[in-house]
């Protein structure tokens, strides 16, 4: 479950409410395309933003949706009961397995958030992927913290953030962290822009936001750099660099929304205020980008 692709879709909401028909129609989208497992509730599907009535319900809504396609559901919450209420919500409503990123106000020492990870893995029946996202927490893992994570019980993944541009680089930063964690445990990169170097350099998995609304071509990405065609992966990605470069700028969520809408997957507004959509002129830049994509006939 945790190695290929996953692919995170974003969840379509209003003040007032979630957009059930689309959200279920990007997970269904995903399906069909055949990637390895879908992860509701991550950063780009609003989990932070979402009531735990709202969540219960997303839970729900993408395992109905994703049939035998493993289901991740994000349990991030800022304190550890809240967190512990997530978990069984989704175990209850099928969950494959959870993730889980260290939320904060106040920042967290590495002890506290080993305790967040000791006392969330004791109650769990299903696996746990450990969520990296610094750019999100403002929180950095080291690889000793990693590796004393990693050792708990139903711990089965790290989704890593971006690794070195450079090839080697990126090589001994997994070696680095794979020699410290058991052998059950895989490494998945997330950002997308690092996606192919990520899996040539050893990564197990892609934990992917643009595969949420472009699941076909990211799955083409992913089978080839799996099989050791590693040119193809980057030549697939640098297909990409136009969005990779909105992203930069701009962000997963609202580039991710704007493609989705550019694509008639989702109306607007869709995002949680005070969350706001690109602005026009970059929107223009999206669909410039996808256009680009459509020239080589990745959509």
């Amino acid at each position: 479950m945790f190695t290929g692709l996953s692919a995170f879709p974003m969840t379509p909401t209003t003040d007032l409410h979630i957009d059930e028909q689309a959200f279920t129609g990007l997970v269904t989208r995903m399906v069909d395309a055949g990637v390895d497992s879908i992860g509701a509730l991550g950063s780009t599907g609003s989990y932070g933003y979402l009531t735990r009535e709202e969540r219960r319900r997303v839970a729900h809504l993408a395992v109905e949706a994703a049939g035998s396609t493993p289901v991740i559901v994000g349990i991030g919450a800022l304190r550890t009961r809240e967190v512990c209420r997530h978990a069984e919500d989704a175990q209850n409503a099928g969950a494959a397995a959870v993730l889980l990123a260290p939320m904060s106000y106040q920042p967290l020492t590495a002890d506290e958030v080993y305790g967040l990870y000791e006392t969330v893995a004791r109650e769990l029946s299903v696996p746990l992927c450990v969520y990296d996202n610094p750019g999100t927490t403002h929180f950095t893992f080291t690889d000793e913290l990693h590796a004393r994570i990693a050792q708990l019980p139903h711990v089965g993944s790290i989704k890593i953030p971006g690794v070195p541009a450079d090839p080697a680089l990126a090589a001994k930063r997994i070696e680095t962290l794979r020699s410290q964690i058991p052998p059950a445990v895989t490494i998945g990169v997330s950002g997308d822009a690092f996606a192919a170097t990520g899996l040539n350099a050893g990564c197990d998995a892609w934990y992917s936001a643009i595969a949420g609304v472009l699941p076909a071509p990211c799955l083409a990405l992913t089978r080839a750099a799996r099989s050791g065609d590693a040119a193809t992966a980057v030549r697939l990605s640098r297909q990409f660099e136009p969005l990779w470069s909105i992203f930069r700028s701009h962000g997963s969520l609202r580039t991710v929304s704007a493609i989705a809408e550019d694509l008639g997957m989702v109306r607007a507004p869709n995002l949680p205020a005070p969350v706001q959509s690109l602005p026009p002129e970059v929107r223009t830049t999206v669909s410039s980008a996808l256009q680009a994509l459509r020239d080589h006939h990745l959509i």
